[in-house]
């Protein structure tokens, strides 16, 4: 595979990635700002990791800990890509990842057996799928449910663990009425790109055997009106902050 050498966080974190493929958005980064914290004795998945963005940002971030961090990912070239991204930040020791089928996970994942479950599932099933085929794969995986995704994850769960997702804001009646009953102390977080625009993303957090309410929290503005980053974004996406730490 044809890849190149880009960057996280300010240039603190090095991901290879396919020239011609799926690549890293600042999806992935927004989403692992929001893991609060990690005990030294819990452990990470990510679910559908793709370059493994998410998780890189998340073994920079916690690097002192270093939980165990494991990626599932179904493209072999970008599991591949990922463990060699890994090894350039000196994460291999407690980051790794997996080329597999969620449907057919391996027998070393038992159920319920992570702290924090983390995801940026495929999200555009209805859209015309691109034409390079690890794009079309990444974004309109043929054989994706929604449902079925986020019903894994919650299965992967511990007692008392967490949940994170990012996903399109109009996906958020389907998200809430998956997690209903099953995960608790909901929330939800838009995203915006301008002052004045309509939400396009929305992030979700929650947890297993948690029964608070839900809440709607403050949302997040990513660009002025001339076209930098907030403050808030800046923190988050160039500083590696915590979204909890704004």
């Amino acid at each position: 595979m044809d890849y190149s050498k880009d960057y996280l966080l300010d240039r603190k974190v090095t991901v290879f990635q396919p020239r011609n493929g799926y690549r890293a958005s600042t999806d992935a980064v927004l989403l692992s700002s929001l893991v609060k914290t990690v005990k030294p004795d819990d452990n990470i998945l990510d679910v559908g990791s793709g370059t493994g963005a998410v998780s890189l940002c998340l073994a920079s971030r916690f690097a002192r800990t270093a939980p165990q961090i494991t990626g599932l990912e179904l493209q072999p070239e970008l599991a591949e890509l990922s463990n060699l991204s890994a090894a350039a930040n000196g994460f291999e020791n407690f980051l790794h990842y997996i080329n597999c089928d969620i449907k057919n996970k391996p027998g070393e994942l038992p159920n319920c057996s992570f702290a924090h479950v983390i995801t940026n599932p495929p999200y555009a099933e209805k859209d015309m799928p691109s034409p390079n085929a690890g794009k079309a794969l990444a974004h309109n995986h043929h054989d994706f449910s929604l449902e079925g995704w986020i019903k894994f994850c919650i299965k992967m769960i511990r007692p008392q663990g967490h949940f994170y997702i990012i996903n399109r804001a109009e996906a958020v009646d389907d998200i809430l009425s998956i997690i209903h009953g099953r995960l608790g102390n909901i929330k939800l977080i838009p995203l915006f790109s301008k002052t004045g625009q309509k939400a396009k993303r929305i992030m979700i957090s929650a947890q297993k055997d948690n029964r608070t309410p839900a809440e709607i929290l403050p949302g997040l503005i990513l660009h002025t009106s001339e076209g930098e980053y907030t403050p808030d974004a800046h923190k988050i996406l160039r500083l590696g902050l915590g979204f909890w730490e704004l």
